[in-house]
């Protein structure tokens, strides 16, 4: 055998121990707790054969505490490029089979490189974690290395995509590079996130928990709105980040990619002229309303279960990608709070900085009253909303379909905050209150002085308000409301005012940044 052929062979066999990771007894361990390992994960979100892989051999150079007996290629991390759709995306998966994953100071400049690379090129960058967290015996270094990874997601944010699934544990500081990306996407039973752990909690408030009950998918999906989506499967994690790219742009430079559309334009739903209920106070579902306008009903919900009385998504209308934000009258009336407001606003500015129109779907009463609400802080949440659409340059398209009351009318992208084309069905309601609340308010004294005819005059007066508000033509004689549309045609004329707005030209004065209420 030739030199050459011994170095060829040489670099095969250190290639294919750098694929086995920890080794197979690890690798087994690994899928007996029903995980993927992180080369498996990229296989499934990457195109095949289209992963290009960097620093294969690199290896930490740690002495302390015996670990200058343990090298392993790779240390701990598989970083790459590939593509997902055909379209270039930067990855990194964390390897739980070395050293339980755990973050070294050359796997951050691993981690680092594909970071760089990403905003560089103006590419998305997904990142696996599957880690223990930082490296004891690195000390420093590694928690140096952490700060190194969350400057860059903190330069890349509103730059390009950045995406985080969480596959295993990720705890302590390591939950803070997910927390600044722009989605994150948890395992159920498998993944879980906190900065202090069940052992801490305990012996600091005295509280018994889990590590599900503290910091797993359900709960980080529901109760603190964390994760932005929770899969049953790795399987389906990774094929909803797949979908989740298809909607979105690889850098704020372009437009999310435009698809063939097999929908008619045109295509009108009868049922929708029929779906708001006679009785001002009985719910219907804005997820009805949402299927039917959307290309071929395909929407792909953000923060589905958490703070559910507002809806946000992705959809595509003629093949266009847009974010969809909808009150739902099914749940809390769909009524604004603290949750639904911040939610909302985070939502609102990735489309925003990424250049995706926004669609409006208004059905709300107002903000949710009460001293849990205004101790929370309700003013300052429900001004990140305010904020986020008053900011917004993208095309914004906005349908009042019932009521539309108080401030929550102003929060919810209307004229005065910009929104490019306002349409209201006929049984919107604009007002700054319901009828029963604003009789009592402007005719308490005329009532409470002739309490024999009380009903009569409430009802007159109530009869009166409804005339004049409970329908959208004061705000459409006013131009707040540019049409009044039938409902059964409401695709139509979205579609049709985004192709309007497609070459929308709005800037913000020029500032080193916004100070928006956090």
């Amino acid at each position: 055998m030739s030199i050459q052929e011994e170095n060829i062979a040489r670099l095969v066999e250190r290639r294919a121990a750098a694929r086995e990771g920890g080794g197979a007894k690890r690798i087994d361990a690994q899928h007996a707790k029903g995980k993927l390992t992180a080369r498996e994960r990229l296989a499934l979100l990457l195109d095949e054969g289209s992963f290009e892989e960097y620093d294969m051999f690199v290896q930490h150079r740690c002495t302390n505490f015996g670990m200058e007996k343990q090298h392993f290629d790779g240390d701990g991390v598989v970083t790459g490029c590939g593509t997902v759709d055909g379209r270039l995306v930067y990855v990194f998966a964390q390897d739980f089979t070395v050293s339980g994953g755990s973050l070294s100071k050359t796997m951050s400049e691993k981690i680092c490189k594909v970071m760089d690379l990403a905003l560089r090129n103006g590419a998305p960058l997904v990142g696996l974690n599957d880690s223990g967290g930082a490296r004891i015996q690195e000390g420093i270094d590694a928690l140096a290395g952490y700060g190194e990874i969350f400057e860059r997601n903190i330069l890349s944010s509103g730059v390009i995509p950045q995406v985080s699934g969480i596959f295993g544990p990720c705890a302590g500081g390591a939950v803070y590079s997910p927390a600044l990306t722009d989605f994150t996407l948890m395992v159920k039973n498998t993944a879980y996130m906190f900065l202090t752990g069940p052992a801490v909690v305990k012996s600091v408030t005295g509280e018994t928990v889990d590590q599900e009950q503290l910091g797993g998918a359900s709960v980080h999906a529901s109760k603190s709105g964390v994760a932005h989506f929770a899969a049953p499967t790795e399987q389906e994690g990774i094929a909803t980040i797949r979908e989740l790219l298809s909607y979105l742009p690889s850098n704020n430079m372009e437009e999310a990619p435009r698809t063939e559309c097999n929908d008619p334009v045109g295509r009108v739903d009868d049922a929708l002229n029929a779906i708001i209920p006679d009785n001002p106070n009985k719910a219907y579902d804005m997820y009805t309303v949402i299927g039917s306008i959307v290309d071929n009903g395909r929407f792909l919900e953000v923060h589905r279960d958490f703070a559910r009385n507002i809806i946000v998504g992705f959809a595509r209308m003629n093949g266009r990608s847009v974010g969809v934000v909808a009150n739902q009258p099914n749940v809390l009336a769909g009524v604004l709070d603290i949750n639904a407001s911040r939610k909302a606003a985070r939502f609102v500015r990735f489309c925003d900085a990424f250049n995706i129109p926004l669609v409006t779907l208004v059905d709300v009463p107002g903000f949710l009253p009460g001293t849990q609400q205004e101790y929370g802080a309700i003013i300052t949440n429900g001004a990140k909303l305010l904020y986020a659409f008053g900011e917004a340059t993208v095309p914004r398209v906005t349908v009042t379909l019932r009521k539309s009351y108080g401030g929550a009318h102003i929060v919810m992208s209307c004229k005065q905050l910009r929104g490019d084309i306002n349409y209201a069905w006929p049984s919107a309601n604009i007002a700054v209150m319901g009828a029963d609340g604003a009789v009592n308010v402007l005719y308490a004294k005329d009532i409470k002085a002739d309490p024999e005819h009380a009903d009569e005059i409430f009802e007159a007066k109530k009869k009166e308000y409804e005339d004049l508000f409970s329908n959208p033509y004061q705000a459409a004689q006013k131009g707040y409301i540019d049409d009044i549309i039938e409902p059964r045609n409401t695709r139509f004329r979205i579609i049709r005012a985004l192709e309007q707005l497609s070459g929308k030209r709005q800037s913000l004065p020029p500032k080193k940044h916004d100070n928006l209420p956090l």
